[in-house]
């Protein structure tokens, strides 16, 4: 990215943010923004709904399974049973699990919902002593469980909803206007059109004083609305909802806080995107020091004891799933041995962690001999970068077809996993040849074990282009957590029923 000179446009748009029209600043909320405003609000009506139900259903179950040997009326469950959505709305609404920062965001919303599930355990516990108040602990436990996979379902299912009328229709979105250099406002905008479902729409662009003026970045299809100087009127033209700051050193802390006054007026909210590329939260925190708030980045924790964590998990899920599936798997193999000639299992030399290499083990999908033929068919490529990938390769079987549609043909990875070569998520296990063709940046790839299934996988698979699959997997290495592999091992499953990106 070209360097500017940034002294020049510093004091020019803070004088331009203190000065804009204030009978502007000051307008009634925009229709577009009431629309936003009003489809945030349903969605939360209709969060708080499925807290409600949940709440109402863990009660009269506990209460049912509990008591119904008893007779139908315990009058102090009866209560209680009563009063519990109240109390669970509370509980929730003291934990943030109700603000939009966290309501659109799975991870930090169900954290929320586990916190609250924790806090309203304690709650009974420290009620229930300090006012000697004894109650049956199978009821508290029944409560206390569908309260939890209740909500957490149901959040599921209402995001799920929420992102495919993104996807499909485009509705629910917030619309943008983003304010950085042109590299980056494209790069950003390419983005957010491939994943649609966080629900931001790019409505304008607001580029450098000093560039060319533009009316349009066609390659991106968003139209350039002015300079920094014309933020404030850019939002009121086009009905922005929020106004996104990518990192450029023009747009410095008097700026941005001239900028934040003026969109306080109006209800727009303000984001500033930091200069990091694919870090997490959990490894950023904001600490304040003499007024200024430093993001604090810490470093990927890729030793120690959560790798041995890691480790541990991926080696009992391994061998566990290969118990269940080695009637599969024989099976499989049979087929393979009767549909075409030659051996069941496929043996490839890949590149695991730290540029060692490795046997992998895959379910043959292609004729005898196909490796030797590469050379005819690689002018099919259908991949862009260091991949080879074709759709529809002559060197595949009939059979091979249908366990790479179903990515059958990677179960045998699981002994690989047994043994430590890889893990159950990680990045993809490239062959040496690629590796030759890696970029600096991307043999950080290379820094944790390769995985039988990783983020670009349950993202797109070949479908992606090489340099969002990079960034896909370069994203897992810098945020890596036990949570984050229970994910993308659910997120799996949907993806290999899909089949989509398969070939």
């Amino acid at each position: 990215m070209d360097a500017l000179d940034s002294s020049s446009v510093g004091a020019e748009g803070f004088e331009t943010f203190q000065t804009a029209d204030a009978g502007a600043a000051q307008a009634a909320p925009r229709a577009v923004a009431t629309q936003s405003q009003r489809w945030e609000g349903e969605y939360l009506r209709l969060v708080v709904a499925i807290d409600v139900a949940v709440a109402v259903l863990a009660g009269g179950t506990a209460y049912f399974v509990r008591f119904a040997a008893q007779g139908w009326y315990i009058p102090r469950y009866l209560a209680l049973s009563l009063l519990l959505p109240l109390a669970w709305l509370l509980t929730l609404s003291l934990c943030q699990a109700y603000e939009s920062r966290f309501l659109y965001v799975g991870p930090d919303e169900y954290r929320r919902v586990l916190v609250a599930v924790a806090g309203f355990t304690a709650g009974i516990a420290f009620v229930s002593y300090t006012v000697h108040l004894s109650l049956a602990r199978g009821y508290v436990a029944i409560v206390v469980t569908l309260l939890a996979f209740g909500d957490l379902v149901g959040r599921h299912a209402l995001r799920k909803w929420l992102h495919r009328n993104r996807c499909r229709d485009g509705r629910f979105m917030k619309r943008v206007v983003l304010v950085g250099y042109e590299r980056a406002v494209a790069n950003m905008c390419r983005q957010l059109s491939r994943e649609r479902y966080h629900g931001v729409q790019v409505v304008g662009a607001c580029l450098p004083p000093h560039r060319p003026r533009r009316q349009r970045l066609d390659d991106v299809d968003v139209d350039v609305l002015g300079t920094f100087n014309d933020v404030v009127g850019a939002v009121e033209a086009c009905g922005a909802d929020a106004v996104a700051v990518l990192a450029c050193p023009e747009l410095d802390a008097e700026v941005l806080r001239g900028l934040a006054w003026q969109l306080e007026k109006t209800g727009t909210d303000l984001f500033v995107a930091p200069a990091l590329i694919d870090v997490a939260g959990p490894r950023t925190t904001i600490r304040p020091i003499d007024g200024l708030p430093l993001l604090h980045v810490e470093h990927p924790e890729l030793a120690g004891a959560r790798r041995v964590v890691k480790t541990s998990f991926d080696i009992a899920l391994a061998a566990l799933a290969l118990i269940v599936l080695t009637p599969a798997l024989i099976g499989v193999g049979i087929a393979i041995r009767l549909t075409s000639p030659g051996p069941a299992l496929f043996r490839q030399t890949r590149v695991g962690k730290e540029g060692q290499t490795f046997s992998l083990y895959k379910f043959r999908t292609m004729y005898v001999g196909s490796e030797e033929r590469l050379a005819e068919v690689r002018s099919l490529n259908e991949h862009d970068g260091v991949l080879f990938k074709v759709r529809h390769d002559p060197r595949v079987t009939s059979l091979g077809h249908w366990l790479r549609r179903y990515s059958v043909d990677e179960l045998p990875q699981l002994v690989n996993v047994l043994r430590g070569d890889m893990s159950l998520v990680g990045p993809r296990p490239p062959l040496p040849s690629e590796v030759e063709l890696y970029a600096g940046h991307v043999r950080r790839r290379l820094v944790v074990k390769p995985g039988l299934t990783g983020l670009w996988q349950v993202s797109g698979r070949a479908d992606l282009p090489w340099e969002e699959a990079v960034r896909l997997d370069l994203r897992y290495v810098e945020n890596w957590s036990l949570a984050l592999d229970v994910v993308i091992l659910a997120r799996t499953m949907t993806a290999v029923i899909r089949s989509s990106g398969a070939y």
